[in-house]
C-alpha cells in the first residue's frame, strides 16, 4: 500500500498528464532537452534575489567550463562557506537555468556562496566527461578560495538526482585524495546504482514523474558500455568501502524510483561510521525540490539541507 501523495505533488503529476508530452525516450536528445527547458519555468517557484550573480568560464581538463556564482544575502565577504552545486537531469538534460531556483535558495538560506558548473552532458560527452568537469570546478573553488572570499575548509558539495550521484562520487574521490577536500555532501534523491534493480523501480515504475523507462534511457546515454554500470564512479553504492567520506545529508522522496537506492546508500554510510542525516519526504515525488511553484515544501527541503550541513560540520569540529 503506497502512502498518500502530497496534494502539490499530485497536482504536478496531473499537469504532466494533461500536457500529454511523449516521454524523453521516444524522441531525440535535443527534443528532450527542449521539453525539459520549457517545463522548468512552469514548475519552479519565484527566483528570489541574491546579493550577486556572476557567470565565469573556468579551465577544464578538456576545455572551458561555464560556472555560475551566487553570493547569498548575508554571506560574509571573507571566509564564507561555499557550496558546489551539481544539477540533476539524468546526465543528459539540465542547465544552469534549470536549477537556478535551487542555487538561489541555497545561497540565501546558507548565507554562503554557491558555485554551479555547466558540466558536459551525455551522450555527446559520456562518462566520465561530466564527472571530470565537476572535479575541475571543485579544484577551481579550492584553489581560488582566497580570491573568491571563501573558507577552503568549509566547502560542501550538493546535487539532486544525477547531480546527487556526481556529488556522492566527488565525496568518495575526495576521501581518496583524488578530489579536493569536501566538508560535507548534501544529496537530494541521489542516483547511486545504475543497475536499476531496486524494488522502488517496480513500485514506482510509471505514473510518478520519472519512470523506469526514462531512467534507463538516461543511463544508457551516460555510460560508454555495460561495464561502466558496475564502476563505482557511476554506481557509488557499489564502491568497496565508504568509510571516511564526508558527512552526509540525504533527502529521499517516498514516491520515487530512486528511493530505495538512496536510502541504501545512506544506511551504508551510517554503518561505516559516517555521520548521516536521512530525511524521508514520504509523500513526495522525484524532483520535488525543483517544483516550488506547486509544492511549498520544496524550499523547506533546502532549509533542512542547510541546517543539516551546519549540524554535520559542527559535529565534525
Amino acid at each position: 500500500m503506497k502512502d498518500r501523495l502530497d496534494p502539490g505533488a499530485a497536482h504536478v503529476l496531473a499537469l504532466g498528464r494533461a500536457a500529454n508530452q511523449p516521454p524523453f525516450e521516444r524522441g531525440t536528445v535535443n527534443e528532450a532537452r527542449a521539453a525539459y527547458d520549457a517545463g522548468c519555468p512552469t514548475l519552479q517557484g519565484d527566483r528570489e534575489p541574491v546579493a550577486a550573480i556572476e557567470d565565469r568560464t573556468i579551465a577544464g581538463t578538456d576545455g572551458p567550463i561555464p560556472l555560475r556564482i551566487y553570493r547569498g544575502v548575508g554571506a560574509p565577504n571573507a571566509d564564507a562557506p561555499a557550496l558546489l552545486y551539481l544539477h540533476g537531469g539524468g546526465w543528459v538534460v539540465g542547465t544552469l537555468e534549470s536549477h537556478d531556483e535551487i542555487c538561489r535558495w541555497f545561497a540565501n538560506i546558507g548565507a554562503c556562496i554557491v558555485f554551479c558548473p555547466d558540466y558536459r552532458l551525455a551522450p555527446e560527452h559520456k562518462f566520465p566527461a561530466g564527472l571530470e568537469d565537476c572535479l575541475s570546478a571543485l579544484a577551481y573553488v579550492v584553489e581560488q578560495a582566497s580570491a573568491l572570499g571563501i573558507d577552503p575548509d568549509r566547502i560542501a558539495v550538493a546535487g539532486d538526482s544525477a547531480g546527487g550521484n556526481l556529488a556522492a562520487v566527488l565525496s568518495l574521490l575526495a576521501r581518496d585524495g583524488v578530489a579536493r577536500k569536501i566538508s560535507a555532501q548534501l544529496l537530494l534523491y541521489p542516483n547511486t546504482d545504475a543497475g536499476q534493480t531496486a524494488d522502488s523501480y517496480v513500485r514506482f515504475s510509471e505514473g510518478y514523474g520519472l519512470t523506469a523507462s526514462t531512467m534507463r534511457w538516461f543511463r544508457d546515454h551516460y555510460v560508454r558500455d555495460a561495464a561502466d554500470i558496475g564502476d563505482w564512479r557511476v554506481s557509488p553504492l557499489r564502491v568497496g568501502n565508504v568509510a571516511g567520506v564526508p558527512s552526509a545529508f540525504v533527502a529521499i522522496a517516498g514516491h520515487d524510483i530512486l528511493a530505495d537506492e538512496g536510502e541504501a546508500y545512506a544506511r551504508r554510510l551510517a554503518v561505516a561510521g559516517v555521520p548521516v542525516i536521512l530525511r524521508r519526504w514520504q509523500d513526495q515525488i522525484h524532483g520535488f525540490v525543483s517544483m516550488g511553484r506547486h509544492i511549498p515544501v520544496a524550499r523547506r527541503a533546502v532549509e533542512e539541507a542547510v541546517a543539516g550541513w551546519r549540524s554535520l560540520v559542527d559535529h565534525a569540529d
